[in-house]
């Protein structure tokens, strides 16, 4: 008998139905943070969290806790109870489709967020630590890196890239240096998992870091940001951008004569090189060069048995891009200013008798040249050849200036809403925090604008006052002979007075920096002195002195001041020559002159012949206060400062 053709229709309605019912249904989703390798945060509840069908049932395990929930609004959650530090665990989650999540530690979670010093990774401090990268085996200690994104038009709720990685020799290298070190000292201390969710962004202000509402005090930010709401006007605005420095670059290359003649490959005139010293910069050695690309060289003799060694070449820091070759092969490219250039010559390059170096250099900052104190050398082996002294340059292409570019991850609440918003689920321990090098300009806001942030992630997190420790901005520029004025002084006082706000905590640098590099190179103490303040907020470590002299009060008597601080059980270090260096006080008027110090049972006397009325006194006021000396006994350093008598 034929079917029905009524039936017919009927099954195959159900059938297709059916189809288009099973390919609706959306498979059960975890944020990329819960992935295999995860730390979760000991000691609280533990909350696990993704996304569904709506009304999707969805069973979530760990370890032998078991817990079943529902999807609402697409989005479904559970709390497990607290667990101790330990592991590994496996999260096993199954709604229509399963997942499972293996290699899970118990331990403690910090985010480390801000810009360039936070975010410089272990390969970028190789040559300070050279053994690490192929040594070290920390599996417990493990880093989510969230790669550079960022959004506009409102948070986001999960990550696209990033994946946790453990801190052994196939991964460390990528591992922030400032991250790692703290995570290395809490471990040897501790002996529980620690896990680093990395955020920090290169160049970028504190104001990119909070949310829109936060910012809402400050509405010359807000309007900075609004049109690039609207996708249009943000990708007209990239590719109006992107089209003018490709052209920029693109007319420079067509320009450059030593690209066009060969000069990396040895096609050179010999007669029309001058002489160049490195290291310097060409305005000083009085050469008349902005913008555009110049090359330099310098013939290298050597013998049959030097080439036999592994070689390597150190060019310090150029201004501002290079490409750089030995005997016509490019050995390495660096992009910018601010990245040492470490290259490595492949085996059998350098040959016996005279080797020629080349360096293309473009200028976009208007004063090429290399950095001086930097280390420019040849290393074959245990021998190093400096590379200091006479070289020749020749100018190939000049430009007018670079068009002027607004980098967009840097506006405000752009990081916020990409970076930080997606963690905001998350169980964590704390925050670790090095920026303010791109708000120095504007200095006296950030008094305000950082305990607005902090107190910003804290409202946002729902996770109390967790502890928020910062690093204070190192030294960095070239020193001053005299008291004056300094952007990075301010910031660092307005850092120290960030400090009321409860439950945080200061890493003083002020000794650690380089006056010729704005990322100083020793992040082993950053990393360090952010875990002693952990060690006091976190872990209630509270025999430990973490800081270095923080002032507590001034008074005067006479023509001195009196300075006393709190030195946590310490005791103010009396330098080898009796001599404080980088104080200053000043009258009413606020003209500084350098004074005298004394220490006279913990406290500070400080005074000046030429002042007889003092009521300000500064102590490493400067951009780089070379010589800055005043500690305690542990040997950490005083912060700066600026005090007034009230």
């Amino acid at each position: 008998m034929k079917p029905h053709k009524f039936l017919l229709q009927s099954v195959f309605t159900l059938l297709f139905s059916c189809l288009i019912s099973g390919l609706a249904h959306a498979d059960v989703r975890l944020p990329r943070l819960v992935s295999d390798g995860l730390i979760l945060q000991r000691d609280k509840p533990i909350k696990i969290w993704g996304w569904a069908d709506e009304g999707e049932v969805v069973d979530v395990e760990l370890g032998k806790q078991k817990l079943r929930t529902q999807t609402h609004d697409g989005r479904w959650q559970v709390s497990f109870n607290a667990l101790p530090a330990g592991g590994p665990y496996c999260i096993q989650v199954a709604g229509h489709n399963k997942l499972k999540v293996c290699d899970v530690l118990i331990g403690d979670v910090w985010i480390a967020a801000g810009q360039s010093n936070m975010e410089l990774k272990m390969g970028d401090v190789k040559s300070q630590y050279p053994a690490l990268l192929t040594t070290t085996h920390y599996p417990q200690i493990r880093e989510f890196n969230v790669p550079w994104v960022y959004e506009f038009k409102g948070p986001l709720s999960d990550f696209q890239q990033g994946q946790w990685k453990t801190a052994e020799p196939q991964n460390l290298a990528n591992f922030s240096a400032a991250g790692f070190f703290f995570a290395q000292q809490l471990y040897d201390k501790y002996h529980i998992p620690i896990g680093i969710i990395m955020l920090a962004v290169g160049g970028s202000p504190a104001e990119a870091w909070m949310s829109e509402e936060a910012l809402a005090k400050y509405p010359h930010y807000l309007a900075r940001t609004g049109p690039y709401k609207d996708d249009v006007v943000l990708k007209d605005a990239i590719n109006k951008q992107n089209a003018a420095t490709d052209k920029w670059f693109s007319t420079l290359a067509r320009d450059d004569v030593g690209l066009a003649k060969g000069w990396a490959y040895g096609a050179v005139d010999e007669n029309d090189w001058q002489k160049f010293t490195v290291p310097g910069n060409m305005h000083e050695q009085d050469i008349h060069f902005d913008y555009g690309a110049v090359w330099f060289r310098k013939q290298i003799y050597l013998s049959e048995n030097q080439i036999k060694n592994s070689a390597s070449l150190s060019l310090g820091a150029i201004v501002d891009a290079d490409h750089t070759y030995i005997n016509g092969t490019e050995v390495g490219n660096t992009s910018n200013l601010y990245i040492s250039r470490n290259y490595s010559i492949p085996v059998g390059l350098l040959k016996a008798g005279t080797n020629t170096l080349v360096v293309n250099v473009i200028s976009s900052s208007g004063n090429a040249g290399f950095i001086k104190d930097k280390k420019y050398a040849l290393q074959l082996g245990t021998q190093s050849i400096s590379l200091d002294g006479d070289w020749e340059y020749k100018i190939s292409a000049a430009t007018n200036e670079p068009p002027k570019t607004t980098m967009f991850p840097w506006l405000p609440y752009g990081l916020y809403n990409a970076k930080l918003a997606p963690c905001l689920e998350l169980g964590m321990k704390g925050v670790i925090w090095y920026q303010g090098e791109s708000n120095t300009d504007r200095s006296d806001e950030y008094r305000s604008l950082f305990p607005d942030l902090i107190r910003n992630w804290r409202q946002d997190f729902k996770q109390g006052d967790f502890p928020f420790i910062f690093v204070q901005l190192a030294n960095y520029q070239a020193a001053n002979t005299l008291p004056a004025e300094s952007n990075w002084a301010q910031l660092r006082e307005a850092q120290r007075q960030s400090l009321r706000v409860n439950n945080t905590g200061m890493a003083v640098a002020i000794d650690i920096g380089e006056w010729n590099d704005i990322h100083p190179l020793n992040k082993q103490a950053v990393g360090e002195r952010l875990a002693l303040q952990a060690m006091k907020l976190a872990y209630r470590d509270s025999n430990l002195p973490v800081s270095g002299p923080t002032p507590r009060h001034l008074e005067r008597r006479g023509s001195k001041l009196i300075l006393s601080f709190n030195l946590e059980g310490s005791r103010l270090q009396v330098p080898l020559d009796g001599v404080i260096h980088q104080l200053a006080i000043a009258g009413a008027d606020k003209k500084f002159v350098w004074a005298e110090g004394k220490i006279v049972r913990e406290k500070l006397y400080v005074w000046s012949t030429q002042i007889t009325q003092p009521k300000y006194v500064r102590y490493a006021w400067a951009d780089n206060p070379i010589g800055a000396n005043l500690k305690n006994s542990r040997g950490l350093p005083a912060t700066p400062f600026e005090l007034a008598v009230e």
